[in-house]
């Protein structure tokens, strides 16, 4: 039975948090408030449907950036995981930061799929620092990350 994303963030304030990145540093999501940016939330490093999602970003990253749109991942495990990981992928133009007890998931209200990995999602908070959009993406990551981008570029005016 698949469990889909509660949409009742949209327009709230975007919760605040700080997590140890894959260099080590320690992220404050406050440095991203004033511009549009994607927070996805992946459930597990090296599965096949998570490297496509984080693929797919990164193959998308330019687009992004034009729309000026930042994107950060929220993952599992500690940061050196999450370098690993990345590292795996030919690195990414993007952080991803470590969720090691679930606190900022579940400050976005995410789920676990099967009773144990969180469901894979994303959110799009704006400049206002309010959630304006908030996606599933189960098993589409490609599907997902073009959704996304047809949504920032309603927003900001991107091609």
């Amino acid at each position: 039975m698949a469990i889909f994303m509660s949409t009742s963030i949209i327009g709230q304030t975007a919760p605040d948090f700080e997590l140890h990145s894959d260099d080590g540093s320690l992220f404050d999501s406050r440095t991203l408030h004033g511009e549009w940016r994607v927070i996805f939330f992946y459930s597990r490093n090296n599965s096949p449907t998570c490297k496509r999602g984080c693929l797919t970003f990164k193959e998308q990253y330019e687009l992004f950036k034009s729309s000026g749109c930042s994107i950060v991942g929220v993952g599992p495990g500690s940061y050196e995981k999450l370098k690993d990981f990345k590292t795996s992928l030919g690195d990414l133009p993007f952080p991803l930061l470590a969720d090691v007890e679930r606190n900022v998931g579940k400050s976005y209200n995410i789920p676990l799929h099967l009773g144990k990995f969180p469901t894979k999602s994303s959110f799009v908070i704006g400049p206002d620092n309010k959630v304006h959009y908030v996606y599933d993406w189960l098993f589409r990551p490609r599907r997902h990350v073009a959704k996304i981008l047809a949504d920032i570029s309603k927003v900001t005016g991107g091609d």
